[in-house]
């Protein structure tokens, strides 16, 4: 025996071989590769060289020392007597002894090295108490019932093609479940983002997103960044750019000479930073401050997404085509954003494009004759300074009644429920495009388009009238779900569609194909028929056609116009998340809806509390006999008497409507008082809800006899 350890000196001979030298005593390589095994750790005092996974994913040793003892806690005598234990398991997947690493379910006796492991699709969790599963019994991923991201086609970290299969090597992100990626592609990201900055690349959640890998076996350094370790990485950042590049340049100091101000100072371009010219050199004024390069202007003229009119206002009667609408160049303030990846619901995505909309510049003026509301709006983009991120200042000329806070929603509410028979047919609520050539030749499809995405941003209500088909079509969701004849709608020629689709015989597939062969022959759909299987095809072929083919100009311009602020992009990218606000009309107002809308804001003295708190239940109680019809006024007159809108916007409230108490002298002639430019209203405190409901009522129906008038 060996007069130190006790141990037989076989044994003791068999540690000093495999501990010494370069070699892993526990997985027995010589490979020195800390992102796939650790940090490879020798103490030269006790001959001993591990990796540091190894280590730490080992079933029979725990850190029982002190950080600064043996290897990070793990004392040395612990992990002798590991290498011990584990000499005499046979690993599953290469067959030779040294196996210290067990699955973590009892039951299942499978055993490997740490790097057969990896290759045999084990997960080896790097967090507390660092259990290992084995592929049988590993973890999985999966995709919720109903997921408003559709299926990816590359994977977010290497943009390469990936499977949508979720597997050992695909994985994705807990949050936005559009976030695919390989999983050797997160690790390397992991090891180079680190703690601090692992994140998903789309949504960019963090904390969700870190629990999900570090459960799927993914490690994740307790450092920081990579690129924050390197030596000096951000010293060019300190160095300011001072080189005139202009093509000739008019300093005779030379190219690098700047003055502090006057026709020789250089400026910056203000996207890049890395080009500059003196004022001279680009004819620019001396209180001129901004100028872009000319990379920079062609870049963003090239990607601009917000088409608009000519500069130049067109001569009275003459046509507008489509040839005098030209890609607006964006500064970086009126540039589309890109909307937050963690935004999961409509109403999010669509408060982040607002942020958009200026309160800085003067606002848009509208002037609304009548009822002519489509025409004051159609007036407004065709304008030559029409810009869509400017507020709008609606005015209505023949009404004094309506508050000028509810004009705004009031014209966007109108507009929508006219917009709906412009360029649209069938029933209400399930509408297509239809194909109309004087809209086309005055690039109606186009305003129409840049209206509805100016109403959602600017506080409409849902549209709520779309077809699924339409939808699909613009969006492609949901995804592999055929055109039917129903899709068609109650056109003149569906009814001879679905006579073909109907027949139950080739002999009534001729006749019916000889009815509308009119049809047929334009749609290029007019063919022999041997079988009456061919009806299927020949149906498919028409329904196709009909929604989509000859609409081809007419959906492209539609989609132009609704890139304006960045809409049409936000809905391609969660179309789930917005087939709602698109095809289902909005949800009816209920009394619970109604009173979780308003928040509370009661008063600072105690002694008015209570009486507040009653005046909350009467409110409450009103709200109910408003819904069941017990009250002369509806949910929506009350909506409207304390926001100026009948529905809750598409982006919903801003500021969140409020309510506040009033505690008048005289409680029985106490009225409310509302204040929809602020979505507030203010409910006095009264005795009984006889007089409350009967206070309410006398002013919310003079409100809505006066907009009567």
């Amino acid at each position: 025996q060996c007069p130190k350890t006790g141990r037989k000196y076989t044994e003791w001979c068999r540690l000093r071989r495999v501990g010494s030298g370069n070699r892993c005593a526990l997985c027995k390589l010589n490979e020195n590769c800390p992102d796939k095994y650790g940090e490879k750790i020798t103490l030269k005092s006790h001959e001993l060289t591990v990796h540091y996974f190894c280590l730490l994913m080992s079933s029979g040793v725990y850190q029982r020392g002190e950080e600064n003892e043996g290897i990070y806690g793990f004392l040395v005598d612990d992990i002798k007597q590991e290498v011990s234990r584990s000499y005499r398991l046979k690993c599953a997947v290469c067959k030779k002894n040294g196996a210290s690493v067990g699955c973590y379910i009892k039951s299942c006796r499978k055993m490997v090295h740490f790097p057969c492991g990896k290759q045999h699709q084990f997960i080896f969790q790097f967090t507390d108490p660092f259990p290992s599963y084995c592929k049988d019994h590993s973890p999985t991923q999966s995709l919720p019932v109903s997921s408003c991201v559709s299926e990816p086609l590359s994977c977010s970290v290497c943009l390469d093609p990936i499977e949508a299969v979720l597997s050992y090597s695909v994985l994705k992100c807990p949050a936005c479940h559009g976030s695919w990626f390989h999983r050797d592609c997160v690790q390397n990201q992991a090891h180079s983002a680190a703690m601090f900055f692992f994140r998903c690349t789309l949504c960019n959640n963090k904390d969700m997103f870190q629990q999900e890998m570090l459960r799927m076996g993914i490690h994740i350094p307790e450092r920081d960044a990579a690129w924050e370790l390197e030596e000096n990485a951000y010293g060019e950042l300190l160095q300011v750019y001072q080189h005139c590049d202009a093509i000739k340049c008019l300093s005779h100091s030379g190219r690098t000479n700047s003055s502090r101000t006057g026709w020789f100072q250089i400026l910056r371009c203000m996207l890049c930073g890395s080009r500059g010219t003196h004022r001279k050199c680009a004819s620019l004024n001396t209180f001129e401050t901004d100028w872009a390069c000319e990379d920079c202007a062609a870049a963003v003229d090239a990607t601009a997404s917000l088409p608009r009119h000519t500069d130049s206002p067109q001569p009275a009667g003459q046509r507008r085509s489509r040839s005098s609408k030209r890609s607006l160049i964006l500064t970086p303030r009126q540039s589309p954003i890109v909307c937050k990846r963690y935004c999961t619901s409509a109403k999010e995505i669509l408060q982040e494009l607002a942020s958009q909309i200026s309160q800085h510049h003067p606002s848009m003026p509208v002037v609304v004759s009548g009822n002519k509301v489509l025409e004051a709006a159609m007036e407004l983009v065709k304008r030559s300074d029409f810009k869509p991120s400017h507020a709008l200042a609606v005015r209505f000329t023949s009404s004094k009644h309506i508050p000028s806070s509810g004009n705004t929603r009031h014209f966007l509410s109108l507009l929508v429920q006219q917009l709906q028979n412009t360029i649209f047919e069938g029933p209400d609520g399930a509408k297509n495009l239809t194909l109309d050539a004087q809209a086309l030749r005055e690039d109606v499809y186009f305003d129409v388009g840049c209206l509805l995405s100016l109403s959602l941003i600017h506080g409409g209500p849902p549209l709520g009238f779309f077809s699924r088909a339409l939808y699909q079509h613009l969006f492609n969701f949901p995804r592999d779900t055929p055109l039917t004849v129903e899709d068609m709608g109650n056109t003149g020629f569906t009814d001879k569609v679905k006579k073909i689709q109907e027949s139950r015989s080739l002999e009534e597939l001729r006749e019916a194909m000889q009815s509308a062969s009119e049809y047929l022959e334009v749609a290029g759909c007019m063919r022999p028929v041997d079988s009456l299987s061919d009806k299927d095809t020949l149906v498919e072929d028409i329904v196709s056609f009909h929604l989509i083919t000859r609409l081809q100009l007419p959906f492209q311009r539609f989609c132009e116009g609704l890139k304006t602020l960045g809409v049409f992009d936000q809905v391609q990218m969660f179309p789930g998340a917005f087939v709602s606000l698109f095809c289902s009309s909005p949800d009816k107002l209920t009394a619970e809806t109604m009173s979780a809308l308003f928040t509370v804001k009661f008063s600072e003295q105690e002694e008015t509390t209570g009486k507040e708190s009653a005046v909350v239940t009467f409110w409450r109680h009103y709200l109910v006999e408003c819904e069941v019809g017990r009250c002369a006024t509806s949910l929506e007159d009350v909506l409207i008497y304390a926001t100026s809108a009948d529905v809750v916007p598409a982006i919903g409230f801003s500021p969140n409507p409020t309510l506040s108490f009033l505690n008048p002298l005289d409680p029985a002639g106490a009225f409310p008082k509302s204040q929809p430019s602020s979505n507030h209203l203010v409910l006095p405190v009264v005795p009984s809800y006889q007089v409350f409901k009967k206070n309410m009522e006398y002013a919310v129906c003079q409100l809505t006899v006066m907009q009567a008038i």
